[in-house]
């Protein structure tokens, strides 16, 4: 669909660019303007890394001038060891790592999402990012995706695994990677993507953003559709974009309700109105829409026919239903009868509106 409407839009804007993939492709594979926004700071880092280079950039040449700074910033003494994993060893890590001063990341998330070592790698590449623009977004956008890949946790970064009986397996597991050598696979893969058109990403609330849209922009819409904040998810990825979070409580480690964005489409009093806002704003400037959404009541209290009868109401609506899965936002167990919770992932439909 995407490849059938872009071409014929001025630009192109995602208004909730989450992973940047959907910005990213669009900007990689057609010569449109495209605009990216999300409001967490991990996103709009991940879009910028692509989609503002109009050309590849020399990864290895990067990496070695990082690795060099980083080796100067970098010391493992007196840390635990990660394998064979132990209850007592987990806590040695979370002891290890509450002593970590000056380590934002080691304090926060160390023996919980990552390893000491893998912690302190993070802190040590984190604090030696360029001063280039362009530089330190590929750099910081390796570092979002290496630490998504090597984190404890089921999926999201709700909460890490505990060391249970169960879930120490799967510590082991994400304690076992290479963060230094996941960034560097990450840095490389990233710095040979570019868009065909200079794009901007931006850090906003989307009905806001709404407002700047003009006649003839094709507008992306993957809105929210959980009744809990996003930011409990990517909390994780959050605090890598930024370097620190502060203070952390809970089983999930999160930082104070004041760094944690919150979204009127994840409250059921508000994400009614906030839609039918979007959907009104858009329709005013004269722009297309493809909107996505689940075909079922989703937590926040927005359902597939509810996005089809508000969007009718400033719209042409034509709409494809699509069979995939979805996350169920911090699930567990694949099934098994030995796992507890629900599972990761959830068959269901979701419909795609075409706005116009």
């Amino acid at each position: 669909m995407l490849n059938e409407a872009v071409p014929k839009a001025n630009r192109f804007v995602d208004l909730f660019t989450g992973s940047a993939a959907v910005a990213t492709f669009v900007a990689q594979n057609h010569d449109v303007g495209v605009i990216a926004n999300d409001l967490q700071s991990y996103s709009k880092i991940l879009a910028a890394s692509v989609i503002t280079r109009i050309g590849p950039i020399n990864g290895q040449e990067i990496w070695d001038e990082w690795v060099k700074a980083v080796s100067a910033n970098l010391c493992f003494n007196g840390a635990p060891p990660f394998a064979p994993l132990s209850l007592g060893l987990v806590r040695q890590h979370r002891e290890y790592s509450r002593a970590c001063r000056g380590s934002p990341i080691t304090q926060a998330y160390g023996g919980h999402y990552f390893s000491v070592q893998q912690a302190l790698e993070f802190d040590a590449f984190r604090k030696t990012t360029s001063a280039n623009r362009h530089v330190a977004s590929l750099q910081l956008a390796a570092l979002i995706v290496a630490a998504s890949q090597c984190v404890a946790s089921p999926g999201h970064t709700a909460q890490p695994f505990q060391p249970s009986e169960t879930g120490i397996v799967y510590i082991q597991e994400a304690w076992r990677r290479s963060a230094s050598e996941r960034i560097q696979r990450s840095l490389f893969e990233l710095s040979a993507r570019y868009a065909k058109r200079e794009g901007i990403a931006t850090l906003a609330d989307a009905n806001a953003m709404a407002e700047t849209c003009l006649e003839g922009d094709l507008v992306f819409v993957d809105p929210p559709y959980s009744g809990v904040h996003y930011s409990r998810f990517y909390h994780v990825l959050e605090t890598i974009a930024h370097g620190d979070c502060g203070d952390v409580s809970g089983k999930g480690r999160y930082p104070s309700q004041e760094k944690r964005p919150r979204s009127s489409y994840s409250m059921k009093s508000q994400s009614l109105a906030a839609i039918d806002d979007l959907f009104a704003k858009l329709a005013k400037c004269g722009a297309t829409a493809a909107v996505t959404f689940p075909d079922r009541e989703c937590s926040n209290g927005i359902s597939g026919s509810d996005v089809r009868g508000l969007a009718k109401r400033y719209f042409q609506v034509a709409e494809r239903v699509i069979e995939t899965k979805f996350s169920s936002m911090g699930g567990r167990g694949d099934g098994e009868s030995r796992q507890a919770g629900r599972n990761a992932r959830v068959p269901t439909n979701e419909i795609l509106f075409h706005l116009t």
